[in-house]
This record gives structure tokens, sequence and C-alpha cells, in this order.
């Protein structure tokens, strides 16, 4: 992850409950060395002090377009050519409808206009204001003029419904906000090892687990978290690719500069690899996609009878998607991933060779500390001559070092 060392973070907060996550925000970033200074809209002031931002910050809180304190000394166009970064968190529904339509009637819609800092939004919002039509096409008008979206997770929210809105938490937002710095330090420095090293190619990822439907309410799957996949992603654009991520159900935030595509199913998944794979040049496999689905659907929630004690599903196999992805003709250079308990080695080599891959990277998902679900991996890769083991670390280093890997062995695959 990039160093926070001395950048220029502007802070606006909006009017939500979520509001009250940013102070634990501000004080993880100046403890990464950040400098932070933050501006509240008149409704965020409803749900946290300005003095509890002040006191975390180091810094007074801005909160007036016509303060003619703040004009005498920083006012708002010195303030919005300070930032390095402007992150608006949370973002409302408003907040973002505001921001997309050009609104400059407060100090946060003048700033956003008034800067031409980068601009990062995290959203928060009830599930349905999230879903809402105006809404998502808000949000669309703010990434076609080039703001980064971060966001919402999937959860329980304040209003006691659970789904999409949910504000990433605080070290999330410290994550992107890192992961956003390293891609821009790569820009504007020296090359680090794996920096640009897949300059030009097109990356197809899939990561996250898929979900099989039972009924209405259930379904299958498995324990993946995606983190491995994103972290991938991650990787693979710093190094220079166009990325497309086709991404299970998981509530991860898209990794800056990953096009990201949500499926559920197998059969989702499969066919939003196919749309893709035509332009693809390197295609990752690292989802765990269910084996098999019910044959059958039921259309309402099955219920149980009087003396019932059993139920039988009848179940049936779900495309191979990364076989499929390696029988094309012309295919990408394929890789995919073992996710095993044991056997480990001999497992990842018969699936090399059964799936015709030219890499497979397996691990040990019995070991909680580096199975699903956990911010550390350790790895082997192989090929069909050879093969590369990696110490424990955290999956966003990990996947820095296999795509350094995986573009070695691309190359010497041309």
């Amino acid at each position: 992850m990039a160093s926070l060392s001395n950048r220029k973070l502007l802070l606006i907060v909006t009017g939500g409950i979520a509001a009250y996550k940013t102070p634990e925000l501000v004080r993880r970033l100046r403890d990464h060395g950040t400098e932070v200074r933050v501006v509240m809209t008149k409704g965020a002031k409803a749900f946290i002090t300005p003095l509890t931002l002040q006191a975390v910050s180091g810094h007074p809180v801005h909160d007036d377009l016509l303060d003619p304190a703040a004009e005498a000394a920083m006012g708002h166009i010195e303030l919005a050519r300070w930032a390095d970064l402007i992150v608006v968190v949370p973002a409302s529904a408003s907040a973002i409808a505001r921001l997309a339509h050009g609104f400059a009637d407060d100090l946060f819609s003048t700033l956003c206009l008034a800067t031409d800092a980068p601009i990062a939004v995290v959203p928060a919002m009830n599930r349905l204001m999230w879903s809402a039509p105006a809404t998502q096409r808000n949000v669309e008008l703010l990434r076609a003029d080039g703001k980064l979206i971060w966001g919402p997770a999937e959860g329980s929210q304040a209003c006691g419904e659970v789904g999409a809105g949910r504000m990433l938490e605080p070290s999330q937002i410290l994550e992107q906000i890192q992961t956003f710095f390293g891609n821009t330090t790569s820009l504007h420095s020296e090359p680090a090892a794996t920096s640009g090293a897949l300059h030009g190619c097109q990356l197809l990822i899939t990561a996250g687990p898929t979900r099989e439907a039972i009924d209405p309410v259930r379904y299958l799957s498995n324990h993946s978290s995606g983190k491995m996949g994103f972290a991938l992603a991650a990787a693979a654009h710093a190094a220079g690719a166009q990325v497309t991520l086709v991404a299970g159900p998981c509530s991860l935030a898209t990794p800056n500069g990953v096009t990201r595509v949500d499926v559920t199913s197998a059969t989702d998944m499969q066919r939003a690899v196919a749309e893709h794979i035509g332009h693809a040049d390197i295609f990752i496999g690292c989802a765990a996609v269910a084996d098999f689905r019910p044959v059958q659907v039921a259309g309402q929630k099955m219920k149980k009878s009087q003396g019932e004690d059993h139920m039988v599903i009848e179940l049936v196999k779900n495309p191979d998607i990364l076989a499929w992805v390696a029988a094309q003709t012309p295919a990408p250079f394929s890789v995919g991933f073992a996710a095993e308990t044991h056997d480990v080695a001999n497992y990842a080599k018969e699936k090399l060779q059964r799936k015709g891959i030219q890499l497979i990277i397996a691990n040990d998902v019995s070991d909680p500390a580096i199975g699903f679900n956990s911010d550390d991996n350790t790895v082997t890769a192989y090929w069909a001559d050879g093969e590369q083991s990696f110490a424990t670390a955290s999956k966003e280093r990990l996947a820095e070092q296999l795509i350094d890997l995986i573009s070695q062995r691309y190359e010497q695959s041309i």
C-alpha cells in the first residue's frame, strides 16, 4: 500500500447517520501521517459535532461558504486547491444528486466545482434509496465525470433493513485511499518491479462466491470473501492492465480504475465471462464457483411438513468456466486457483493438466489463518515445468507478487 505521509486530504461530511464513523477515519489517516481538513454540511452537524472532528483532525472545521474569517485566511478556492484528494463521506443521496448536477450554493458543492483534485464519493443510505433509478442515474453521471465511487457495502442498516447502501467501514475507506495514492504514485514516479508489467494488456478476472438458488430465500454457496480476487484486480490495474472484474455476491469496494460486473450464480458468471472473454489477453479464475446447482428452483419458500425429517434436493453440475475459457480458440493465457483442504500439491497439479490452463495457484483453506475471509494468504503457483512458493503475506502484497509472476509467464508464452 502507498504511504500517506504528508498527503493532504479534504474530508467532506454530509448528512447521514454514518457520519459518526468519520472521526475514526480521520484518526486512522492522521496515524498514517496524512494532513486532514474537514468540511461539514448543515445536515452533517445534526449527527456529529464540528468540535469532535476539529479535535481529531487538529484543524478548525469549515462549514460556511460565506464565512468572513475563512475568506480572510483560506477561502473556498484556496481550500479546493489545497487538497491532493477530496473524499465525500458519508455521501447521502442528496449529496450525490447535488454533486452530479453541479450545484454551487453551499461550501460542499462549491468546493467540488472549484477543484481540480480527484473526488471520491463514499455512498451511505437506505437500500431503496440506493437502488432508486434516480440515484443510480446520478451515480453514473458522477462516474462519467471521473468521480471515484467507493462502495456501498451490503449489510444491516440503521433503519433496520438489510441490503446494499451501507457505508464502507473506516478501515476499508483507508485501504481505498492507499490504493488510490499507490496508483497515482505509479503514474508519476519511477516504475516499481511490477509497475507497467501488464501495460496494454486486457485482463479478465472472476472473484468471490456464487449463489445457487434453492427457493426465493435460500441458496447454496461457500465462504469465499472475494478478497484475493479483488486484490489481484487492483494489482493488475497498478501494473498497467485494463481490468474487468466479474464479481460474485460480496461487499468489497471496487478497486480504483477497475470495471466491475456483478453476478450471482455460476451461469450468470459464465455469461458475463463469455461477453468479455473475446478481448482478454489474460484470464484469472479466482472465483469460488459452486460445482453444483439445484435442478429445480422452487417458486415459493419451501415449507417443512409435519413429520418430515428429510428433504432431498437434486443437483446438476454447473459449467466449468475455467476449462471453457481455456478451450476457446484463440484462448487467453489462463490462470486458475485451487482452494484445497488436503493433498494440495497433487490436486493442484492434476487440475492444471485437466483444465488445460497455463498456471494454477493453490492454497490450503483448512487453515483459518489463510483460508476464506482471512486477510492473509500463503500459496504455491504451479505451471507445466515449474513451481514457486510464496510466504504468508497480506492478500494485497501477495497479489502484487502473483501479478509479477503472471506477467512473466505471460510474456514467455507469447
